[in-house]
C-alpha cells in the first residue's frame, strides 16, 4: 500500500471518528432529556396584572395563507385593550392588497390591528421585526411566521411566566398541520418533534442554551433591547439574538405542552432552501458568538452545549468529504487484501445511524403517538439527511468564507392535511440549484460503487451504500422533477376567501 493511500484511509476514519462524535451526541441529549424530564416550568407566582402584548406577523409575498394567519391571531384570547397586532408586509405581490383587506376586516370588526408596509426589505425579517418596535406598544411581543396558525389561548398560556422578572422570552413547540401530506412531510415532522421535544427540553431543563425559532414565541421587549435588538449579519436573526440575550444572564422558558400548528414545505427545493438558511445562520452565529460563549465565565455545561449546537452543521460538509471517500476507500482496501479492515467501519457507522434511531423513536413515543408505525420512516429519514449533505455543506461553505445573500425565505402554500383544493403560482414553489445536479452525480456514484460491492460479495458495505444512494438520487430527483412541474400540477388546500378580500386581490393582480 502507498503513503498516499495510508495518509486517504487515516483521513477517511478521521472523518468517521468526527462525524460519529457529532451523532453519538444524540444519545447526551436523549439522556439529558430523560434525567430532567419531570422537571417542569412552572410561573413564579401570580401576575398582579396582565401585560400589554404586541403580537408582530412578519410577511413577504404570502397570499396563500396570510388571511389564515391574521385570522387565528385575531381569535387570541386577551382583553382587546391590551393587545395589539402587527402585520408587517414587505411583499412585492398579491399578498398587499390581500393582507390590506384582511387588516381592514378585523379592524372593523374591532381589534387593534394595524398594517405597515416597506418596500427596502432592509434587514429582511430581522429589520421587519426592528421597525415594528418602532411602532409597538406593547411589554410583551409576540411573534408567528406568515404559515402558523396559534391556538386561542397561547397568551393565556404563556403570558403568566413572564411573573418572573427574570424571563425574557418563552417559546412553544411547533405542531404539524400537514403532517400527511406526503413521505417528505412525514420525515420533516420527525425531525422538528426530535429538535424540540428532546433537544430544546434536554437543553432548556439542565441549563443550557436554547433558542427562539423565529416564531410560536413570546419575548419581554427589555429582553430583547438588552440583547442588542434584531440584528441582521446572520440568516437566524433568532438564533443569534436568543444567544445574545442569554449571555446577559436573561432567563428562557420552553413549554413542550404547548402546540403552534404550521405548515411544513411540500416540495423538495423549498425545504432546502429553509434547510440552506438554517445552517448558514448558524454557522455564522457560530463564527459571530462561539468565541464570545466559550470566553465567558457560563458553566460547562453550557459551553458545551453551544458548541455542539452552533457549529453541528458542519458534519454536513464532513458527509460530503465521507460521500466521495467511502467508495474509494472500500475498493483500496479490497485491491490490497484487506476485506477485514471493511468491518472497522461498522462501530462508526453504527454509532452514527443507530444514534439517529434511537433519538427519533424516542421523540415519538414522548409523543404519545404510534411509535413502532413510526419506525418505517426512519430509513428514509436517515437517507434524506444524507441526501441534504451537498445542499447543506454549500451553507457552512458560503457561511465560512463569509458570503452574505439576502434572506430567502419559504415559500407557504397553504395545505393542511392531504386536502387538496387549487393550482398555485410557479412562484410559490422553491427555486432549483446546480446542486441538483451534484446530488444525481453522488446517486450515480453510489450506485456504482453498489454495484462493485454486489459483484465482489462485499456484503457489509451494501446497507450504508444503499443509504447514501437512495438520499442523493430521492433528493436530486425530487429537486429537479418539482422545479420543472407545470404550475397546475401542485395543488394545495387554500381556504374560502371573503369577496372583499377576492376584490383586492384581483385588482392587484
Amino acid at each position: 500500500m502507498t503513503t498516499v493511500e495510508i495518509v486517504f484511509l487515516g483521513v477517511y476514519f478521521g472523518v468517521l471518528c468526527v462525524l460519529s462524535v457529532y451523532g453519538s451526541h444524540r444519545y447526551r441529549m436523549a439522556y439529558l432529556y430523560y434525567r430532567h424530564k419531570f422537571k417542569l416550568p412552572t410561573p413564579a407566582g401570580k401576575l398582579t396584572s396582565l401585560p400589554k402584548v404586541t403580537i408582530q406577523l412578519p410577511i413577504f409575498n404570502e397570499m396563500y395563507v396570510v388571511e389564515r394567519l391574521v385570522d387565528s391571531v385575531c381569535r387570541i384570547d386577551y382583553p382587546r385593550e391590551l393587545l395589539e397586532i402587527q402585520v408587517l408586509d414587505d411583499s412585492t405581490d398579491e399578498t398587499c392588497a390581500i393582507a390590506r383587506a384582511v387588516v381592514e376586516r378585523n379592524r372593523q370588526a374591532g381589534h387593534n390591528i394595524v398594517y405597515l408596509h416597506r418596500t427596502n426589505r432592509k434587514g429582511f425579517k430581522a429589520g421587519a421585526l426592528e421597525n415594528g418596535l418602532k411602532h409597538a406598544h406593547g411589554e410583551l411581543v409576540a411573534v408567528f411566521d406568515a404559515d402558523f396558525v396559534p391556538q386561542p389561548d397561547f397568551l393565556r398560556r404563556t403570558v403568566p411566566y413572564f411573573a418572573d422578572p427574570k424571563v425574557g422570552m418563552v417559546q412553544v413547540r411547533w405542531g404539524h398541520l400537514n403532517r400527511d401530506y406526503s413521505l417528505l412531510t412525514q420525515a420533516q415532522s420527525i425531525l422538528l418533534d426530535g429538535h424540540f421535544i428532546i433537544e430544546h427540553t434536554a437543553r432548556n431543563r439542565c441549563g443550557a442554551f436554547f433558542n427562539f425559532n423565529g416564531t410560536a414565541g413570546i419575548w419581554r421587549r427589555t429582553a430583547i433591547g438588552d440583547g442588542g435588538g434584531w440584528q441582521h449579519d446572520t440568516l437566524t436573526e433568532d438564533l443569534d439574538l436568543s444567544y445574545r440575550t442569554q449571555l446577559k444572564g436573561w432567563k428562557f422558558v420552553f413549554l413542550p405542552d404547548i402546540v403552534a400548528p404550521a405548515e411544513l414545505p411540500v416540495d423538495m427545493n423549498a425545504f432546502k432552501s429553509q434547510q440552506h438558511r438554517w445552517a448558514k445562520g448558524s454557522i455564522q452565529t457560530a463564527r459571530k458568538l462561539l468565541p464570545t460563549i466559550l470566553k465567558s465565565d457560563q458553566p460547562a455545561v453550557v459551553k458545551r452545549e453551544a458548541f455542539f449546537h452552533l457549529t453541528n452543521n458542519i458534519a454536513y460538509l464532513l458527509m460530503v468529504l465521507l460521500s466521495v471517500m467511502m467508495p474509494l476507500s472500500m475498493v483500496v482496501r479490497y485491491n490490497h487484501g484487506l476485506y477485514g479492515t471493511l468491518f472497522l467501519d461498522l462501530p462508526f457507522f453504527i454509532t452514527a445511524t443507530a444514534s439517529v434511531g434511537f433519538f427519533y423513536v424516542a421523540t415519538q413515543r414522548e409523543l404519545g403517538m404510534n411509535w413502532w408505525q413510526r419506525v418505517k420512516y426512519l430509513p428514509f429519514l436517515m437517507a434524506l439527511g444524507i441526501g441534504l449533505a451537498v445542499n447543506n455543506a454549500r451553507a457552512v461553505v458560503e457561511a465560512l468564507l463569509n458570503q452574505q445573500s439576502a434572506f430567502a425565505r419559504t415559500p407557504k402554500t397553504g395545505a393542511e392535511g392531504k386536502q387538496v383544493r387549487q393550482p398555485i403560482k410557479r412562484t410559490y414553489l422553491g427555486d432549483k440549484t446546480l446542486a441538483s445536479l451534484v446530488e444525481l452525480a453522488f446517486g450515480l456514484y453510489f450506485t456504482g460503487a453498489l454495484w462493485f460491492a454486489v459483484d465482489h460479495e462485499i456484503w457489509t458495505s451494501i446497507p450504508f451504500l444503499l443509504l447514501f444512494q437512495t438520499g442523493f438520487l430521492y433528493v436530486g430527483l425530487s429537486s429537479l422533477l418539482q422545479g420543472r412541474l407545470p404550475i397546475g400540477d401542485l395543488v394545495i388546500l387554500r381556504r374560502p376567501t371573503t369577496p372583499a378580500i377576492e376584490q383586492s386581490a384581483q385588482r392587484a393582480a
